[in-house]
């Protein structure tokens, strides 16, 4: 667990993750660590004693992987009993975490590469929004379960700081 800073009494701390239930954990993995570059950190195999803090009924069987990437670390839950069920957000105006952000510097092959590894392009988000000083580029992407990445390249003009 990293250095905690100093804080008041009963305020909440550090974030410690933001966990993404998964239909297939394979892909997923594969998904985050070889598409947008997150490295394996530590793994739970989670069993029906923490039936209760996973809100489900017994059995349970479920894979917890960690993955970081910077200061960032997500929750993959691979579900086997009970199995994943439900769908992921479609829409930014939908109540709860809406999405993954990543910068980027080269767009069109990350997409590439996302596609290659289960996404699909949401087309109507491709957006070139005008700034002072260049542009910045944006596509949201769905994960091969439907959750929302988005994808920002920000392009500076030529000698401007």
């Amino acid at each position: 667990m990293p250095e905690l800073p100093e804080k008041a009494a009963g305020s909440a701390g550090v974030v410690s993750h933001i966990g993404l239930c998964v239909s297939d954990y394979e892909r997923s993995l594969r998904f985050y660590t070889e598409g947008l570059g997150f490295e394996v950190a530590e793994g739970y195999d989670i069993g029906s004693s923490l039936a209760g803090l996973a809100e489900v009924e017994p059995p349970v069987r479920c894979r917890s992987q960690m993955i970081v990437k910077g200061h960032t670390k997500l929750e993959l839950l691979g579900w086997k009993t009970p199995t994943a069920e439900g769908s992921a957000l479609t829409t930014r105006a939908q109540i709860g975490f809406t999405h993954l952000s990543v910068y980027v510097d080269d767009l069109a092959a990350t997409e590439a590469l996302l596609v290659s590894l289960g996404a699909t392009p949401i087309e109507r988000t491709r957006t070139r929004v005008p700034m002072p000083d260049g542009a910045m580029d944006v596509l949201f992407l769905a994960d091969p379960d439907g959750i929302r990445v988005e994808l920002v390249q920000v392009t500076r003009e030529p000698g401007v700081q």
